[in-house]
């Protein structure tokens, strides 16, 4: 701020000129005390009236003082003001002036520039005129007649009266602030010059009948309403002496509140609803919102004090049978109640202008004295008692109070919805029981699913054992408990006397043995002992017990190897996973419907349902199906084909035992699937596509595990499969069937006649196929493929096998083809052409038999030829199968130099390199004893049999009329053959690699060695 002061003159002043003064005159630059920042806090606790002096004292303080914030704060302390609509207030106008401006320029048009140079008049002279007889016309205005440093007011610009004259304008003079940005000074100087005069007069006043608020408005409607308008301009009383005021305005509300709630009461006790209580009820909502009125109605209201007629909880367990409890007095109590409730709401909405607020603050009320008395101990009874009924008895209260509250008549005026106070109302009651609840669910839940399956493995036991029992009860348990094979070796080791045909003897017995089951008829007869007490399915279907008790340990063993095979079907139940599967469903839709609680408790039980899945998944997948697929497995890897006696079927019996236990676990699996949708991805209790979902990857693995299994169980069944094929070809393929001659009555060819397949390709392909289509429709397409393919490839390497067992002739190669073009046609069938290719390898491979001995040259042609096969079988594996033929050794040298002469030496000295005296052989010491008591049996050894040389040159000694037809042992070896049988019978239980046991021996030895 800046000041002039004159500097200080003498007593009598010269006289000087004008400059001289001026001279003489200095200036002082002064600055203000306080920094603005310290003067704009201090006028916040300024009273109004010094607010407007303080304006008057420079521009500054005005422009300080009139600062619309400080309006805008004080407007806000009541709560009058709102942002939004001096937002819009302010853009609305902004609006209006560019239309403005807009229509003046476009009526106008565009000013010219020299015209604003030409003017020299400062104002219009006809405008100044026009003013100056507007001013004396209107009289003058009186600066002096102000109010605390306001101007007079007037609320209505019509009618220029007081305020205390005009009542109506006061009561509304809150109501009508307008939030316009720049004007708040104005629209607080209204509400200040209608209240501030009885707001500063009340808290004057020394009793409750002074203050003049009482005098102006009579009515206690009035008297409500404007102090309610006090109590809100109290909020913006910031100024020394505040404290005091407002506690005189509370003392001064409490005592009128008192007053008005005694008539409400004194109306409530001769039930005068639409008199005293309406009006009082409303004296008080004006006051404060008439929570008093609320409280007085809920406390004194007569349903608080006949409970007892509502109902008894403890009538839930003395109307039920033992250790169970029924729900339906609980739902007459929740009618009871209901009705009552809604007979009320009429009556608050008579009475009260917030019926809804008031009506669900009577039903939190029932919510606490009475339904919660009524829910607790019942729970606590039941959860003493047994759990199941605790429970059910919780889901069933939840249910009924849920439906409890929907059923409510509303009152109009709710803010929230009725589902938003059921919410509220349940989680209330229901949550100190909530944390036991879902504890005592997933418990009761896990214990009722292991002891299920535990009763179902106890079960398969009990009936295993009795079986066991049944069969072996006459055998000392000692023995019981040595291995098949122990037993196996026992009959092996019998004389030969007693066992006249278990090694194919050539010479006629008439000695039998009771205890041997005869061979089938109509088929081969085999040389092997037959398998006892094993019958067909019929048999056996129905008891577990066979009708005869087994009369040796032999066949008590084998019946007892057959009925374990027969129950792999039944090694997990479908029936127990149903029974999981409904409990589960059960508990789940329990705990369920405590998930739309919504907050920490629905979110608490989503999480438990999911855990009720998961303990699903456990039990019923890695307990009960994943054992039973064990047990299946093991049983399968024990199945040995030569120990069944019946192989006229043209399946696999546990093989077909097995693939129907993959069916049940196809459905198990359908059922969790079904499960899962159902009750938690369509209930959203689960996320499906949250892949970190514990439901979601319990019910993953669990696929998995199923998966495994049966990858596992079909790997097995595969190989059980291809033992049977192994052992069909074995034992049904007659010497005669490739390699016939003239008298031959085989199921080969006879003289020509009967071309086709023979009858082991017949049984092999519907054998195969009958497996192959069991798994179609019960598989998905991935694992079926992968099945086919690997039965494809398997068998290929079984007919390899069995095709280099075999002496083929010219005239048998007929048969040759057609088998193989019956395999072909097969393998065709599953569609898959990289079978295909190996299968029509070994078609193009069976044509080398066809061959007469006379084209040497071409036969050497097509054995060197490598692509002729597909890659499928080099030369030097060709060279093998062709050494299979019945006149390899008329042909041997003419197609060893052809070969030579195309392809070098390479080949002869790879296959030379497999002779007897060469290191490379691969025969174990326990096959080559074989070899030689075979040589001893039989007096024949193939060429690539490694044995000892004295044995060799032995064995090259015997004529051979034709490579493929039986020999005539000499008189002299007639002894040894027969002592040497039961030698073999032994070394066979030693040499781990028996399947390939018939590779050492010749063709025509095939049914000696069986």
């Amino acid at each position: 701020m800046t000041t002039y002061n004159r500097t200080q003159q003498p007593a009598t002043l010269p006289k000087t000129s004008i400059l001289s003064a001026l001279r003489a005159t200095s200036m002082l630059e002064t600055k203000s005390a306080l920094p603005a920042e310290v003067i704009v806090s201090i006028l916040d606790y300024l009273p109004v009236p010094d607010l407007m002096r303080f304006a008057r004292t420079s521009s500054r303080m005005r422009e300080m003082v009139y600062d619309d914030t400080r309006w805008v704060a004080k407007l806000k302390n009541m709560g009058v003001w709102n942002d939004l609509e001096a937002k819009r207030r302010f853009e609305d106008a902004m609006k209006r002036k560019r239309d403005a401006a807009a229509r003046t320029i476009a009526n106008s048009g565009p000013v010219p520039f020299d015209s604003k140079e030409g003017s020299t008049t400062i104002f219009d002279a006809a405008i100044e005129e026009e003013r100056r007889k507007i001013e004396a016309i209107q009289p003058p205005r009186q600066s002096e007649a102000t109010v605390d440093g306001f101007e007079t007011l007037s609320l209505n610009p019509n009618q220029p009266r007081s305020p205390f004259e005009d009542p109506i304008a006061l009561l509304e003079v809150l109501k009508n602030v307008r939030s316009v940005r720049g004007h708040a000074r104005q629209e607080f100087g209204k509400v200040y010059g209608a209240l501030a005069p009885f707001y500063f007069d009340l808290a004057q006043a020394k009793t409750h009948t002074e203050p003049v608020v009482f005098k102006v408005f009579r009515d206690p409607e009035r008297q409500a309403q404007m102090l309610s308008n006090l109590q809100v301009f109290s909020k913006c009383d910031l100024t020394d002496g505040w404290s005091q005021r407002v506690d005189k305005l509370s003392n001064m509300v409490a005592i009128f509140e008192g007053a008005v709630l005694r008539e409400f009461e004194q109306g409530y006790e001769f039930w005068d609803l639409d008199g005293r209580m309406r009006r009082y009820a409303h004296v008080l909502y004006s006051l404060n919102g008439g929570s008093a009125s609320t409280e007085l109605f809920i406390q004194k209201h007569p349903l608080f004090n006949d409970r007892e007629a509502l109902g008894n909880p403890i009538d839930c367990i003395n109307r039920a049978p033992r250790d169970d409890i029924t729900l339906e007095p609980s739902r007459a109590f929740f009618e009871s109640l209901l009705h009552k409730l809604n007979e009320q709401s009429s009556n608050i909405s008579r009475i009260f202008p917030q019926p809804a607020t008031v009506f669900w603050a009577l039903v939190d009320k029932v919510r606490e004295d009475i339904i919660m008395e009524y829910v607790t101990p019942l729970l606590d009874l039941t959860h003493d008692r047994h759990t199941a009924s605790y429970l059910k008895a919780m889901s069933g209260l939840f249910e009924q109070c849920m439906q409890f509250v929907h059923s409510l008549e509303l009152p109009s005026g709710s803010k929230l919805s009725v589902e938003d106070h059921a919410k509220a109302i349940c989680l209330k009651v229901f949550e100190p029981h909530m944390d036991l609840y879902l504890q005592e669910e997933l418990e009761n839940f896990t214990t009722h699913a292991e002891r299920e399956v535990s009763n179902w493995e106890q079960k398969l036991s009990e009936q295993d054992a009795t079986v066991e029992s049944f069969y072996m009860g006459s055998f000392n348990r000692q023995a019981d408990k040595n291995d098949f094979l122990s037993s196996f070796k026992k009959v092996v080791m019998m004389p030969v006397s007693v066992l006249p045909s278990a090694f194919g003897s050539s010479r006629p017995t008439t000695t039998t043995n009771p205890t041997l089951r005869p061979p089938t008829t109509g088929t081969p007869s085999s040389s092997r002992p037959q398998t006892p007490g094993v019958g067909n399915n019929s048999e056996r279907s129905g008891s577990p017990q066979p009708s005869e008790v087994p009369t040796d340990e032999l066949k008590a063993k084998a019946a007892l190897m057959a009925n374990r095979l027969e129950g792999i079907k039944s090694l997990f139940s479908i029936e127990v996973a149903l029974d999981l599967v409904h409990t589960a469903k059960e508990s789940l839709g329990r705990a369920a419907k405590f998930v739309q609680l919504g907050g920490q408790v629905g979110e608490e039980a989503r999480e438990q349902c999911e855990a009720i899945f998961v303990v699903l998944i456990k039990v019923l997948g890695q307990t009960h199906v994943k054992n039973g697929f064990g047990k299946a497995v093991d049983h399968l890897s024990r199945y040995n084909p030569r120990e069944i006696s019946d192989h006229s079927q043209t399946a696999v019996a546990p093989l077909v035992m097995f693939i129907e236990l993959v069916n049940v676990g196809d459905i198990i699996s359908q059922m969790i699937d079904v499960f899962y949708e159902q009750q938690l991805a369509t209930p959203k209790i689960a996320d499906k596509n949250d892949f970190m979902d514990p439901a979601g990857l319990a019910k993953k693995k669990f696929e998995q595990m199923l998966d495994e299994n049966v990858a596992a169980g079909l790997n097995k069944g595969i190989d059980v499969l291809m033992d049977e094929v192994e052992y069909l070809c074995a034992t049904t393929q007659l010497p005669t069937d490739y390699n016939p001659t003239a008298s031959s009555h085989g199921n080969g060819i006879s003289n020509g006649s009967d071309i086709g397949p023979t009858v082991t390709a017949r049984r092999v392909t519907e054998l195969v196929s009958s497996h192959t289509r069991m798994l179609t429709g019960s598989t998905e397409k991935t694992m079926l493929d992968v099945f086919n393919g690997e039965v494809g490839l398997r068998l290929f390497t079984a007919l390899c096998k069995h095709l280099k067992r075999q002496r083929i002739s010219t005239e048998g190669a007929i048969n040759l083809i057609a088998d193989m073009t019956m395999y072909f046609e097969y393998i065709r069938t599953l569609k898959n052409q990289d079978l295909l290719v190996y299968f029509k390898a070994l078609r193009e491979l069976s044509q080398i038999y066809l061959i007469d001995a006379r084209h040497a040259k071409e036969m050497a042609t097509i054995i060197a030829d490598n692509d002729r096969f597909g890659g499928v079988f080099r030369a030097e594996e060709v060279y093998e199968y062709a050494e299979r033929r019945a006149d390899w050794y008329q042909v041997k040298r003419d197609v060893e130099r052809a070969i030579q002469r195309r392809c070098g030496s390479t080949l002869q000295n790879d296959k030379m390199a497999k002779g007897p005296d060469n290191t490379k052989s691969f025969w174990s010491p326990s096959a080559r004893l074989f070899a030689k008591l075979l040589a001893l049996l039989t007096f024949r050894v193939p060429s690539n049999c490694f044995c000892d040389k004295n044995v060799r040159r032995h064995s090259e000694t015997v004529s051979h009329r034709e490579v493929g037809n039986e020999a005539t042992p000499c008189a002299s070896m007639q002894a040894t053959q027969e002592q040497s049988a039961s030698l073999l019978a032994i070394v066979c239980l030693e040499i781990p690699d028996v399947m390939v046991l018939r590779d050492i021996a010749c063709p025509t030895t095939s049914d000696t060695f069986h």
